[in-house]
């Protein structure tokens, strides 16, 4: 526990035989869980962590850990009732698993196995649920391959713990030794994806959006769809289109950046970005919609549409410009105007609306 909090860590895991034992091991001592989710693995990944359960005689828990009951012959409780029914049956809309643990209420480490290869982020999804159904005040997430300083989980857990913040994620990027150690493509690839997922995600002051040290509150995760996270390497980009929806907090902590340590990277950057970009384009439009028109309408909702119709119809007037002065002919005073009026419109909607996005969700991200 941590100043008398429940702490639990998700462990993805993918093909992660020679790295898993120390990650486990070196997990700080206040950490009451430690939940390995094995994404299929073709190696000896699960046998190891496994074998460590079987090897090691963990002292039982304190407290309860599956959570308070629910009076169901209170007929105030009906609310929570049926959430909690919801949230228990849910698990068909995951990727089918097993937990291996013969003493899952006692046992410090469990080892969930996906019974088909899902992802990192349905991995990661699938340890939360494990944490939201037995009630962990802080969840925290560290990869299988060892990348993350256990030393540092502290500073991340701490700001869900003591401040009542609902997400907290490692930035790297403010580390002063970030130019030197993270390899430059994969620090080219993460700026522009942070700058993408600022605009999509309404955090605007998030950097770093590629880690995958952070930790979530047990409000938070109570307030997203769990099994309805990204399944694969833009689940980090998702979680904060996610959580900044249901006008959740967000507090960024530096860490530092860990590589060449034995870890086998399997994201390919050329193919990421793509997938990532795509998905912050379509995801700032839900945005927009599910906070901004169905759960509390605001004008930057208009200001952004309004914005995105005068450009698009500035479009045919532009082409009709650069054609007609390519091919040396005179441009109509109305094409211009109707240009120039169209397009500064456009322009000056979308600066309104990015202003007022930036002020409504200054409230969300603490420094």
């Amino acid at each position: 526990m941590l100043m008398n909090k429940k702490v639990a860590v998700v462990v993805p895991a993918y093909n992660e035989e020679k790295q898993i034992r120390r990650v486990i091991e070196t997990m700080p001592d206040f950490v009451d869980r430690i939940i390995v989710v094995n994404d299929c693995s073709s190696d000896k990944t699960a046998d190891v962590v496994a074998q460590f359960i079987n090897k090691n005689n963990l002292l039982p828990l304190s407290g309860a850990e599956t959570g308070d009951a629910v009076d169901s012959d209170n007929q105030y409780n009906r609310a929570d009732i049926l959430l909690k029914e919801q949230q228990q049956a849910d698990i068909n809309f995951f990727v089918a698993s097993q937990i291996v643990n013969d003493n899952p209420s006692t046992d410090r480490v469990i080892l969930i196995n996906h019974l088909k290869n899902g992802g990192v982020g349905a991995a990661i999804a699938r340890g939360y649920k494990w944490c939201r159904d037995n009630n962990i005040d802080c969840t925290a997430v560290m990869a299988g391959d060892g990348q993350m300083d256990p030393a540092e989980l502290e500073s991340i857990c701490l700001p869900v713990i003591n401040e009542n913040i609902d997400y907290v994620k490692g930035n790297r990027l403010i580390h002063g030794s970030a130019r030197l150690v993270i390899p430059k493509t994969r620090f080219f690839g993460n700026s522009i994806l942070s700058i993408l997922t600022k605009i999509s995600s309404g955090y605007w002051h998030v950097s770093d959006t590629q880690t995958g040290f952070t930790a979530i509150s047990l409000n938070a995760l109570n307030a997203i769809t769990l099994h309805d996270i990204y399944k694969t390497y833009g689940m980090p980009n998702d979680m904060l289109v996610k959580l900044n929806i249901a006008f959740c907090t967000l507090k960024e902590v530096k860490i530092k950046p860990v590589y060449n340590i034995g870890e086998m990277s399997k994201m390919k950057i050329t193919r990421v970005i793509p997938k990532i970009s795509c998905l912050l384009f379509k995801s700032f439009f839900k945005r927009l919609w599910i906070k901004y028109l169905f759960r509390d309408f605001h004008p930057l909702f208009l200001l952004y549409h309004f914005a995105f119709v005068l450009g698009f119809f500035s479009i045919p007037y532009f082409i009709k410009i650069i054609s007609l002065v390519l091919s040396g002919e005179a441009v109509s005073p109305v094409t211009m105007l109707a240009f120039f009026f169209l397009f500064s419109g456009s322009f000056q909607s979308l600066l309104f609306a990015m202003w007022m996005d930036i002020q409504d969700n200054e409230r969300l991200y603490k420094s």
